[in-house]
């Protein structure tokens, strides 16, 4: 079992990646600026740590005695009017702070539409795609060259169009770019995918898009 850095813990798919590790048996330290608030998983192996993922003091210390990292970070719809940041800025933090603390896994998750991927994108997606998230996904494109430059055993998660049903586990992987497409996928399979990748070592390094 690992140790495992969740960040951007308390919503979304932070939140269900903390409790699908901690059904796996993993000890989490789930770190986020707001509470971390669980129903009906044993809490025996977590460790809540309030941090933002900006500052490099408060990342350097949730890395101490950690074997794995899974960036979760989002944002609202309402922050993507304005110009957006937070994945190109956190990571630009994350990398070297997880190169001084000799952790080496890396899992992040960026979307469907993200840096090579976004060629895939249909002509009549393509224009509401961008109106709506094209400054998130600009970001996201950088955060995604960041982490190929790294000499890190990464991962990088794209999934589709998230929702809030359970976990299925019938989601595709699709790892070859003529394979990918848009569709639809739980936030609770997206973190199934992540809690995989602690031990499975077959998509370092690749870009997998994750559907139904």
């Amino acid at each position: 079992m690992a140790r495992v850095l969740i960040i951007g813990a308390s919503k979304g798919i932070g939140l269900e990646t903390v409790q699908r590790a901690l059904a796996a048996g993993h000890t989490v330290r789930a770190f986020a600026r707001t509470p971390v608030r669980l129903v009906g998983a044993d809490t025996s192996r977590l460790e809540v740590v309030k941090g933002n993922a900006l500052k490099t003091e408060d990342v350097e210390a949730a890395l101490d005695r950690v074997d794995v990292v899974i960036q979760t970070l989002g944002i609202g719809l309402g922050d993507m009017l304005g110009p957006v940041q937070l994945f190109s800025k956190s990571t630009r933090v994350l990398l070297p702070a997880m190169e001084a603390k000799r952790v080496r896994r890396l899992i992040a998750v960026t979307g469907f539409g993200a840096g090579d991927s976004k060629s895939s994108i249909s002509f009549l997606q393509y224009i509401p795609f961008r109106l709506v998230f094209g400054r998130a996904y600009d970001d996201k494109d950088i955060q995604e060259k960041l982490i190929k430059a790294s000499s890190l055993d990464w991962t990088i998660a794209r999934p589709g169009i998230l929702t809030n049903g359970h976990r299925l586990g019938t989601y595709r992987v699709l790892t070859e770019p003529q394979d990918w497409h848009n569709g639809t996928i739980s936030r609770a399979d997206v973190a199934d995918f992540l809690v995989q990748q602690i031990t499975d070592r077959s998509h370092v390094r690749k870009t997998p898009v994750l559907v139904y």
